[in-house]
């Protein structure tokens, strides 16, 4: 005969939420899973790509000026669904420069790319599941709003693609892809820069459904 008692079927929830387990005994989902985005028409092919591909995209190997913009370091954790760190994923970010242009043959737009601006690079994390990257805070681009474009992989296979935004920037309401998100999708994509160690940073983890 089941138990069909309601107050004892609460206080065991409420007991296994304490203690961040699910009804199945195991560790319930720590946070919001990172919403997947469009890869967009400007994700730079391997032979687009400059030479030097690191997770610092403000200074190019081999060349003195460094990008034009406003410079922060992208910090954060890539994690399974339980909130357990992801060891050894590659992480890669691509944005436009200070000008609003891609480093992609296909952005037509009248105006140079910035020399200096590396435009994509890659992480590998470590034994925390945490990512770096040096950058420069994304500006608006024809149609949209600031963001940085997102992949995550296991070797060679494609595990995310998001986009990254900044939080409470006026052009988030007025973007097509940023306002199908929820609330808290939208939370879990969005960087707040703060003043930390003497530079700008941002922080934000990025949860997966599985691997």
């Amino acid at each position: 005969m089941t138990n069909s008692n309601p107050n004892r079927r609460g206080i065991l929830a409420w007991t296994l939420a304490a203690f961040g387990l699910s009804a199945t005994g195991r560790p319930a989902i720590a946070a919001s899973l990172t919403p997947s985005a469009t890869e967009g028409p400007f994700y730079p092919t391997e032979r687009m790509r400059r030479a030097d591909v690191d997770n610092d995209l403000v200074k190019i190997m081999g060349k003195v000026q460094e990008a034009g913009g406003e410079v922060f370091h992208l910090k954060g954790r890539v994690l399974d669904a339980n909130g357990a760190p992801l060891e050894g994923k590659r992480i890669e970010i691509w944005q436009c420069d200070m000008n609003g242009k891609y480093l992609h043959s296909g952005d037509r737009q009248d105006i140079p790319f910035d020399a200096a601006f590396q435009g994509f690079g890659h992480d590998i994390t470590g034994p925390d599941g945490s990512y770096e990257f040096r950058t420069i805070k994304p500006v608006t681009y024809p149609g949209r709003t600031p963001h940085i474009h997102v992949k995550l992989f296991d070797g060679t296979t494609e595990l995310l693609t998001s986009q990254f935004y900044i939080d409470g920037h006026p052009a988030n309401d007025r973007d097509r892809i940023f306002r199908r998100l929820s609330a808290s999708d939208a939370a879990a994509v969005s960087m707040v820069f703060v003043e930390a160690n003497g530079q700008v940073e941002a922080s934000v983890d990025v949860t997966l459904r599985s691997v």
